[in-house]
């Protein structure tokens, strides 16, 4: 059943650097997104290396909502989040397998915001954000991920 869409994309080499959008990127599983932090062992938080940091997503409605309620603009880059979703109630996929173009991925827990998200971005964001960081997420099959490919799950 098709729940949303991949909206964007992004990866940095190092943890502190800036994101960068792609159209696409190749999701393995044990590692991350291929050129990512996360995938390089580089990323601010690799060395609590778990499953649950091989790729985070973020809803573009829970942005939205930030530049409206709480009158702060963050892209899907800025949130440091490796996907940005549309569509799709990202909380509710905590502990449910779901597929993200070919890649299959598990929802580990949510993606709560941080002070290194504050610090790069310049922004007081996680008012904003609690409960609504995102999603931070295991791989289980590989595959690739595109900008436009449905965010699905086998069964309701």
């Amino acid at each position: 059943m098709k729940l949303g869409e991949v909206v964007s994309i992004q990866i940095t080499a190092d943890g502190a650097a800036r994101l960068t959008n792609l159209e696409q990127v190749k999701a393995v599983p044990g590692m991350g997104l291929e050129g990512d932090r996360y995938y390089n062992r580089t990323g601010t938080y690799s060395h609590k290396h778990d499953e649950s940091r091989e790729v985070t997503l973020i809803e573009l409605e829970a942005l939205q909502s930030l530049s409206r309620d709480y009158k702060h603009e963050l892209t899907g880059a800025e949130s440091r989040r490796n996907i940005t979703t549309r569509g799709v109630a990202l909380n509710h996929l905590v502990g449910r397998d779901f597929k993200v173009g070919s890649a299959v991925l598990r929802g580990i827990r949510l993606c709560e915001p941080c002070a290194h998200l504050e610090q790069t971005s310049g922004k007081n964001v996680r008012p904003g954000l609690v409960h609504r960081g995102g999603l931070r997420a295991q791989i289980l099959t590989g595959g690739l991920v595109r900008v436009g490919d449905a965010i699905e799950t086998s069964s309701e």
